[in-house]
């Protein structure tokens, strides 16, 4: 067994939970993925279920990595900022009973992004996949655009891409203007016939991930299809404001993308570097480092060491310190 204090790094979303148990000095390291969801309720996060998935996990990476004690952990959770009041009050004592954990970083998947994307500097990352969300940092204080989800908000996301490509889509159908005769076949051939996709859609839970299946399509079509590229400019100039709205104005800023959404490639991602250079001039655009899971094990490390710089934040990244 090693002597080593680990860490514990969590990203818990939407599809599931990523966990990984290591030490600062990287001498060990291992992971597991459960695809089970946290369940919501009145209180929010459900932090009772997410214990119960986490509790297995770790005894077992513990086992399998031989670290004998954790001394950290950075918690990243989809919806911590409107739906964590309940882990707040109630994980930080759990993870110390069951695992001896004193420090804890309570963290918004927004700003794991970020950290995942760029590390402590600077900058905004636009986090991009069903739904769209914009967050900014000057070392100060946190900053956020978008992620009001897909009735709201969401602009450019994949949810908002899939159904403008449906209404165009629809006014081909109708012989409207605006519609594409290109989208139409291929709503018809995802979604059957096209004057039943009101009847298959507005009753079903997952609207907004039904809805994101649709936006590969859009990129599909643009090369030769003007009504579908005008989709993919628009959602590069919301994505382009989001990130505008949070970039800090001084300095050397660096800008990153992350996000399944971005594997839809060059129709994409071609206009959305070309709107990001004439809103934001001042900043560099960069490659993403990692993904929000990495920026999980960076927050969890330096909290571990005690290098944890990035500002504090009630909503988006909360820290409670307790003698283990």
């Amino acid at each position: 067994m090693t002597d080593a204090s680990g860490f514990l790094a969590v990203d818990s979303g939407g599809s599931g939970m990523r966990v990984v148990v290591g030490t600062v000095d990287r001498g060990a390291m291992a992971g597991r993925e459960s695809r089970d969801p946290v369940r919501t309720g009145d209180r929010g996060i459900d932090p009772g279920h997410l214990m119960e998935q986490l509790v297995p996990m770790v005894r077992a990476l513990l086992a399998e990595t031989g670290i004998d004690r954790l001394g950290a952990a950075g918690i990243g959770a989809a919806g911590l900022a409107s739906l964590g009041d309940a882990l707040r009050a109630d994980l930080p004592a759990a993870l110390e009973r069951d695992f001896g954990i004193g420090r804890v970083a309570l963290v918004a998947d927004a700003v794991t992004a970020y950290v995942g994307a760029l590390g402590p500097r600077p900058g905004a990352v636009v986090a991009a996949g069903t739904g769209l969300i914009a967050t900014g940092m000057d070392l100060t204080r946190w900053r956020r655009a978008d992620g009001w989800g897909h009735l709201l908000g969401d602009c450019g996301g994949g949810a908002w891409i899939g159904r403008a490509g449906l209404e165009a889509a629809l006014r081909a159908y109708d012989g409207r203007t605006g519609g594409s005769a290109g989208l139409l076949a291929r709503a018809e051939e995802l979604f059957g016939p096209i004057q039943g996709l009101p009847g298959r859609l507005y009753p079903r839970p997952d609207r907004p991930a039904v809805l994101a299946s649709f936006a590969p399509q859009v990129a599909a079509c643009a090369d030769g299809d003007p009504v579908a590229a005008d989709i993919l400019r628009a959602a590069a100039r919301h994505m382009a404001e989001s990130a505008a709205a949070v970039c800090p104005g001084t300095g050397e800023p660096q800008v990153a993308l992350t996000g399944g959404l971005f594997k839809m490639g060059a129709p994409l991602v071609v206009p959305l570097e070309e709107e990001l250079s004439k809103r934001l001039p001042h900043a560099r655009q960069v490659p993403a480092a990692g993904d929000p899971l990495l920026g999980s094990v960076r927050i969890a490390t330096d909290l571990a060491t005690g290098e944890l710089t990035l500002p504090s934040d009630e909503r988006l990244l909360h820290v409670v310190t307790e003698e283990a």
